[in-house]
């Protein structure tokens, strides 16, 4: 079983990846960030989807061991725990952007 760092894709590896001389308009940074928003959305129910299969297969005595069980289960935790954070950061940026005066 990997172990996949939830980290794969985070933004400053996205970055540090173009070239150097290269500009990044306003639409194409936005376009990065939300396909990367995306792609970490997706990744969490993927995780969701697997421990709720693995699960499954535990209660209806299907041969699967426990501990595998088990490490779908946290995984699939600890992303959503994340993912959930990251959203209050970013509402929490929001509101203080908000709050600026202009």
């Amino acid at each position: 079983m990997n172990i996949q760092s939830i980290f794969a894709n985070a933004p400053n590896q996205i970055t540090q990846n173009m070239p150097k001389d290269s500009t990044i308009t306003s639409a194409e940074a936005q376009k990065n960030f939300s396909s990367f928003l995306k792609e970490a959305i997706e990744n969490t129910n993927v995780q969701q989807i697997e421990s709720d299969q693995f699960t499954q297969k535990l209660v209806r005595g299907e041969q699967v061991d426990l501990h595998e069980v088990m490490i779908a289960a946290q995984k699939a935790s600890i992303t959503l725990n994340t993912t959930m954070e990251v959203r209050n950061k970013v509402v929490e940026a929001y509101q203080e952007i908000i709050r600026m005066p202009v």
